[in-house]
């Protein structure tokens, strides 16, 4: 599961790490970062992109810095692969875009051409013509003929029926939830054939069994679902010598080479198996995989790698493609670890109904680590944190490993806006309590989502998994049940008790504040007038918000407030809304637990689509007066290896790219194994 950075509201996927004693002589770095360290690279459209450093790099031994070398080039090997399952057409669009880009001649002065920079860097962060948030497709602010001027100055090719499209409404949003216009017919993503329905692919899914059918395989995870000559469906499997192969061997061999300098025994076996994966496709070989990196914890390095997280799939099954490269931060992860060995006496104290809770809360470790590499799914607009595997039976079986990503934290708090929350926050009171608990509320409610929350619960006997039982509405569930999990105990003594906060109500009424002005007004400044909420965590914080709300009502727990002509939403007792988060966590769970589809559908509709156009205009015209975009995302570090006369790494250099641009021609030129059609 991810975790997002969204407005004032941090939400969250993840790895552990722990120092195995190496005395390797550590490693000669250079390093041409200076103080002070410039975050903002460059802003355009909503964006805006941002660097982060890798502190503590030239700490690590030359063979720790090797490892991280090596899977970060694995992760940049496959970066193609999200530009394809993204759309069917991005990789032909972002090559003719950057053959423009490179060869045009002629008036870079005009606003034409100064819109087409921006369009390309768009496409560039999106990975693709859809937006990467709101998942609309992103129409130039030029024309057609100007681009076809450009295609002939520059000698650029692209079919006319693909540069229609950039400007026409066909394949007008990547992933679509509204199942009234079909969730698959209505989607652009490149999973599914075209023509072929949500209920044909249930039905292609719901015949493949597992040998044991408590531990069932992660059907459609790797795969494309298309229909093949004879008219019957079958998956193009993603691996060597199948689709996306070319790019997956490149993968292979970087991770052949991170095994070969691995920390740990155990390490290298998890790596091992991914390689057998990557090379078979089997998806007993991926439960296997998952659950030997999660006993994989002894070392400094850690990383995701795979087709992982299902939130680009409207029927939930099929895995986008993603990289983060971790280095453990040793002083914040043992800050963390108190919220993982109490994780049991949350489950015990949580509102949920007795035969929904774990008996035993197993292998729930939280690590706050450092970012040397992302990639796909994960770059440029990054989660701040992650919690896997996302199977929930290994969850239940053996655990989970959840991370805070605390360099990229960090560089959104530097680089980060300033004023929305005075122009939001009800009063001086909720504007001083933001400023003292804020940045420790948003760390941890983290930790809550992630380390007990995502752990939390557990399904019926007999009750399928979540994409099953609950479908398209199953992602924006999952994350507003781990969100309630947080908030449920943001507002508890226990968190003073262990010794985390110094004053547990002035932060959980901070986070209750924060959690609800995002919830029900300031999350829409991410939004044009007009549209329905679609991403599943804008979702999820909505309706949540908005249920409690609603549910309140006759108490006046939330009171909304107009003044000056201007939304105010005010909380009048914390305690009561403490009590409602818990009622709407135990009838989450349960719907969870029994799979009610309707009653989850019912949830989500009503509460967490459809915006208040009104209050919606208003939050953007007051929102106009600050510059800084409302999404950010980041450039990498280059990792520059010194090689000896033998060709062999002698020392890792860190540097930074100058300009986004600069970074994302690199990648093209460097990383570019896939064809043009796959």
């Amino acid at each position: 599961m991810k975790l997002l950075k969204i407005a004032t509201v941090f939400m969250t996927v993840g790895v552990s790490m722990v120092s195995n004693g190496q005395t390797t002589k550590k490693a000669d770095v250079k390093t041409t970062e200076k103080a002070p360290f410039e975050h903002v690279v460059e802003q355009f459209a909503d964006i805006k992109v941002l660097r982060y450093q890798i502190p503590g790099w030239e700490n690590l031994t030359l063979k720790e810095q090797k490892l991280v070398y090596y899977l970060t080039q694995a992760g940049y090997s496959g970066r193609d692969i999200i530009y394809d399952q993204n759309y069917k057409y991005n990789l032909k669009i972002r090559k003719a875009l950057e053959n423009i880009y490179v060869n045009y001649k002629g008036n870079k002065d005009s606003e034409d051409w100064k819109n087409f920079e921006i369009y390309i860097k768009r496409v560039w962060f999106a990975n693709g013509i859809h937006h990467h948030y709101s998942n609309e497709k992103m129409k130039p602010a030029f024309s057609t003929a100007y681009l076809t001027g450009l295609m002939k100055a520059t000698k650029t090719t692209l079919a006319p029926e693909i540069v229609a499209v950039l400007f026409n409404d066909v394949d007008s949003k990547k992933v679509n939830l509204d199942e009234s216009k079909g969730l698959l017919e209505g989607s652009a993503i490149n999973f599914y054939s075209k023509g072929i329905t949500a209920k044909e692919a249930e039905d292609f899914y719901a015949k493949k069994k597992s040998p044991d059918a408590n531990r069932p395989y992660s059907f459609g995870l790797n795969s494309k679902l298309v229909r093949n000559s004879k008219g019957a469906l079958e998956e193009k499997i993603w691996k060597s010598g199948g689709m996306y192969g070319q790019a997956i061997d490149k993968i292979v061999y970087w991770l052949d080479k991170a095994k070969g300098v691995a920390e740990n025994k155990e390490q290298a076996d998890a790596l091992a198996l991914l390689i057998s994966y990557y090379k078979t496709g089997s998806l007993k070989t991926w439960d296997d995989y998952n659950i030997a990196w999660l006993k994989a914890t002894e070392g400094n390095i850690d990383y995701i790698n795979s087709f992982i997280e299902v939130y680009n799939d409207p029927l939930g099954y099929r895995g986008s493609y993603e990289t983060i490269v971790q280095i453990k931060d040793f002083d914040m992860s043992k800050k963390m670890e108190v919220i993982s060995k109490n994780a049991q006496w949350f489950e015990n104290n949580s509102p949920l109904i007795p035969e929904h809770k774990k008996k035993n809360v197993v292998g729930v470790s939280y690590k706050t680590v450092v970012v040397a590499g992302e990639s796909g799914d994960a770059s440029p607009s990054t989660p701040i944190g992650v919690n896997l595997p996302n199977a929930d039976w290994i969850r239940s079986e053996h655990g989970s490993k959840s991370v805070s990503l605390g360099n990229i934290i960090e560089a959104y708090s530097k680089a980060g806006g300033k004023g929305r929350l005075q122009e939001f926050a009800n009063d001086p009171e909720e504007i001083a309590l933001a400023e003292k608990y804020g940045e420790l509320g948003d760390k941890m409610h983290t930790a809550l989502h992630e380390v007990v929350g995502h752990a939390s619960g557990q399904i019926n006997p007999g009750v399928g998994t979540p994409k099953e039982t609950l479908k398209s509405y199953a992602s924006t569930l999952e994350e507003g049940r781990a969100d309630l999990v947080g908030l449920y105990f943001l507002y508890n003594p226990k968190l003073q008790e262990l010794g985390l906060v110094d004053d547990w109500k002035k932060l959980g009424m901070e986070s209750y504040d924060s959690y609800i002005r995002n919830g029900l007004m300031t999350q829409l400044i991410r939004l044009e007038l007009g549209s329905d909420v679609e991403e599943a965590h804008m979702r999820n914080r909505q309706w949540v918000s908005a249920w409690v709300f609603e549910k309140g009502k006759a108490a006046n727990v939330i009171e909304k407030i107009s003044r000056d002509g201007k939304t105010y939403f005010n909380i009048t007792d914390y305690e009561k809304l403490h009590d409602l988060f818990g009622q709407l966590l135990r009838e989450v769970q349960r719907i969870k637990s029994e799979g009610d589809y309707e009653a989850g559908k019912a949830l989500v509709e009503n509460y967490g689509v459809k915006v208040n156009q009104k209050l919606h205009a208003e939050v953007l015209e007051r929102n106009k007066q600050f510059t800084s975009a409302p999404y950010s995302g980041f450039v990498n570090p280059v990792l520059v290896p010194k090689l000896d006369a033998k060709g062999e790494i002698i020392s890792i250099e860190v540097t930074q790219p100058k300009t986004f641009a600069e970074q994302m021609l690199n990648y093209s030129k460097n990383y570019n194994f896939l064809p043009l059609e796959n």
